[in-house]
């Protein structure tokens, strides 16, 4: 199979956003700028590394935000494997189509939590060159109703087992997690690493980071101690008094964590109907380039690292 090879992007300097350790908010609105946030107690991410992608709202970008890291580290020359643990939408296995061998049983995320394969049993390439993809559907739900035993430890100990099998088949696995808090989502959690939150620049999504918050405390005090908030980034976002406010809060909240705008573009939306990453799709939108660089600050190259 001939997979697509994504591109680096090396944009002009002036299509990249600042980063700075702290906002100045006597900056005049008329003077201000998007910028990363990237205070003095975060640290950047080693690979390997499991990340999920999680916000209970919908719309939030979160699928999108998933395929473009995901994009982003691949083109930087990492092994990638993205698991879609959304049996809502199912978006990014629609997106970052699966590529089926033409012969034997056809597994997703649904038969690793009952233990009908192993995780890399479950993995199929996709047709972009370093990305590989567990792929989900409709039939996730039934972990949600039938609630197999370990459940919520089931794709922790799933991963687990390929560690013990020696040297990890990827450098970074990104979970996309359905937008609510169900027990698919708590095993995705409890999988990771590190959580990665997409926050759309809106009063609604405001709200529900308080209940996000919960469970993500809730998950670090009772089955994964080691799971931190990485970055928070703020998507569709654009010049306004509320874009300010909500970024000042969720530097409040998660202060670790890496506050990253990621400008509203109308090519993002198209993207997924090309069945491409926006990088590949798009590549001089703004949302392509915001998405390489939250990346890179997230987990750095390998001769940046």
């Amino acid at each position: 199979m001939n997979r697509i090879a994504l591109p680096s992007l090396d944009g002009p300097p002036g299509d990249r956003l600042e980063i700075v350790s702290a906002w100045n908010p006597e900056t005049p609105y008329q003077l201000w700028r998007p910028q990363i946030l990237v205070p003095a107690t975060f640290r950047p991410a080693a690979a390997p590394r499991t990340f999920v992608v999680v916000n209970q709202k919908g719309g939030a970008g979160k699928t999108t935000t998933a395929v473009e890291l995901a994009a982003a580290w691949a083109a930087a020359g990492y092994r990638v494997r993205v698991i879609d643990a959304d049996h809502q939408e199912a978006a990014l296995s629609v997106w970052l189509l699966p590529q089926y061998p033409n012969e034997g049983p056809r597994h997703s995320l649904r038969s690793v939590f009952f233990d009908e394969c192993s995780l890399a049993e479950a993995t199929y390439p996709t047709l972009f060159e370093g990305i590989d993809i567990v792929p989900s559907g409709v039939d996730l739900a039934r972990v949600e109703y039938e609630r197999p035993i370990g459940a919520e430890q089931g794709l922790a100990a799933a991963l687990a087992d390929e560690a013990k099998a020696g040297t990890p088949a990827y450098d970074v696995t990104v979970i996309d997690a359905a937008p609510s808090l169900g027990l698919v989502t708590v095993a995705a959690l409890s999988a990771s690493d590190e959580a990665l939150v997409p926050v759309k620049v809106g009063g609604l999504d405001m709200k529900g980071m308080a209940s996000l918050h919960k469970t993500i405390r809730s998950v670090q005090r009772k089955t994964n101690p080691k799971l931190r908030v990485g970055s928070v980034l703020l998507t569709a976002w654009d010049k306004s008094d509320f874009a300010r406010q909500l970024a000042s809060k969720v530097s409040e909240d998660y202060p670790e964590a890496a506050v990253i705008p990621i400008r509203r573009s109308v090519r993002a939306s198209e993207a997924p109907l090309a069945e491409q990453p926006v990088r590949l799709y798009a590549p001089k939108s703004t949302a392509s380039g915001d998405y390489d660089q939250a990346a890179r600050v997230i987990l750095p190259g390998r001769a940046a690292a």
